[in-house]
């Protein structure tokens, strides 16, 4: 099983089109992606309506191959029994061949949808670039139907998963071939992501997300002969007295990510009355041996924190820096740049400005790529999507399933998941990715428990999830599912 799931841009897919058009009959890789397409609206129609023959699908038909997909998708559907009714966009430009299919099938091509029971978006495909047009707005505007796009949400960009203007959002998104960027970096907007194969040779992705299987296999387990020290030793540097609840929970990712032991530097009391198990130290130099360092959460941006960073970065041990630490290397990067040893930043959108002087803007995932190649580091940009680059590999990116985290203090809790995994040597990448997939996976967890359903969750009870996900993961990742 592939420990990891790859998403194609619009020129490696293209080149493997290429490659097949030289390799089967002209017009099968269409059919091939329209079967499967009308298959995802068959098995929508049953669970949405308990029925497929006599109900009613729409679709929103646009030039090209797209438009094509979707005409042949119709007349697949037709044989089923499914009143097709389809608005030609740019009837001067639609497949002539998909709209013969459809038409020899019985489908009809109207003016304006009227009720439909699903409607399918064809309008653009990978080619498209931008927002919606006026006429095409209007018309997705209108629908009041569940929504299947075909390979993903007309305008939304294939490459970035950007959005500047009008856009489909769908209920489902039909995958042809290979997945693409959008489909990781806009899930909001793709819905439940189906692919369905068509023959594509593809090599290795520059972007991919660990499979759970993955997570959980490769999660550190202690064997018959491991101790304390051998599981990894996570040093942590973080929280103040203006910021107590900083360190806590930083040092609690640390603790419940099952770090073979955890050792703190500082003076906040809260920490050693939270976690007595934890050996704490009143600085840096007296902590004792340590195997990765995790420095920043509410630990302040005095020149005495400048120089705690300073002290941590000069070892040849992994780091993580986040959050004040940031703040303290945007304004002195030359503390970082061409460390040898792994180090990884955690910065959300506003944290990347300061480090780069620049936005993020809407290509996150060349941002990412950019800083880490230019600093030498891991760099695991926060957000929905968050990406993880690292110089020389491929890079990372983790959909984390709902905005549940977006809350105070659950950054500390990833820092310190992030750095047990660093402590147990795990790399740099794999160890962000990994933590990122717990900690997204204990805060829907956390969402969706008791009588709180649905509700953004605070740190604590995200804190309280972890160890209950990291358990999940393992199971998946012993049986090989997920």
């Amino acid at each position: 099983m592939p420990d990891r799931r790859g998403y194609y841009t619009v020129d490696e897919i293209r080149a493997a089109e290429a490659e097949l058009f030289t390799r089967v009959p002209v017009g099968m890789p269409m059919r091939r992606a329209a079967f499967g397409l009308a298959g995802v609206v068959v098995g929508e129609l049953r669970s949405r309506t308990g029925a497929v023959a006599g109900r009613t699908v729409g679709m929103l038909v646009g030039s090209g191959d797209n438009g094509g997909d979707a005409l042949w998708a119709g007349a697949f559907l037709r044989r089923r029994g499914v009143r097709v009714s389809a608005v030609l966009l740019n009837p001067e430009r639609a497949h002539s061949a998909g709209l013969a299919a459809l038409r020899a099938a019985g489908g009809r091509v109207v003016d304006r949808l009227e009720s439909v029971d699903l409607v399918i978006d064809g309008i653009v495909g990978i080619s498209g670039r931008g927002s919606l047009r006026p006429g095409a707005a209007e018309m997705v505007a209108a629908v009041d139907a569940p929504i299947v796009a075909a390979d993903l949400p007309s305008g939304v960009d294939p490459d970035t998963g950007a959005v500047d203007g009008p856009a489909v959002t769908a209920d489902v998104t039909v995958a042809f071939g290979a997945y693409k960027p959008v489909h990781a970096l806009a899930v909001p907007r793709c819905g439940r992501i189906v692919l369905v194969p068509i023959g594509l040779r593809l090599g290795a992705a520059g972007l991919a997300q660990l499979e759970p299987a993955a997570v959980g296999a490769g999660w550190p387990v202690p064997g018959p002969a491991d101790d304390k020290y051998s599981q990894g030793v996570t040093g942590v540097c973080a929280g103040s007295a203006k910021y107590p609840g900083a360190g806590v929970l930083c040092v609690g990712g640390a603790v419940v990510a099952t770090s073979g032991m955890v050792r703190y530097a500082g003076s906040d009391t809260a920490v050693s009355e939270r976690y007595p198990e934890v050996v704490a130290s009143p600085s840096i130099s007296e902590t004792g041996r340590v195997q990765a360092w995790v420095f920043g959460p509410g630990g302040g941006t005095d020149a005495a924190a400048r120089d705690r960073l300073a002290e941590v970065l000069a070892t040849d041990l992994p780091v993580l820096v986040d959050a004040d630490g940031l703040t303290i290397l945007a304004e002195e990067p030359g503390l970082v740049r061409g460390r040898g040893a792994p180090t990884v930043l955690t910065p959300h959108a506003g944290e990347f400005a300061r480090l780069t002087g620049a936005a993020v803007g809407d290509d996150r995932v060349r941002a990412a790529r950019g800083l880490a190649e230019q600093w030498g580091v891991t760099v695991l940009l926060k957000g929905r999507a968050t990406i993880i680059a690292s110089p020389g590999e491929a890079t990372l990116v983790n959909d984390a399933g709902g905005d549940w985290a977006a809350t105070p203090g659950s950054g500390d809790v990833l820092s310190g998941i992030i750095g047990a995994l660093l402590a147990a040597g795990r790399a740099p990448g794999w160890a962000a990715a990994a933590g990122a997939r717990v900690h997204a996976l204990a805060a829907n967890s956390a969402a969706h428990e008791g009588r709180n359903v649905g509700a953004p969750v605070s740190a604590t009870p995200l804190l309280a999830q972890v160890r209950e996900a990291v358990r999940v993961l393992r199971e998946v990742g012993e049986t090989g599912t997920g």
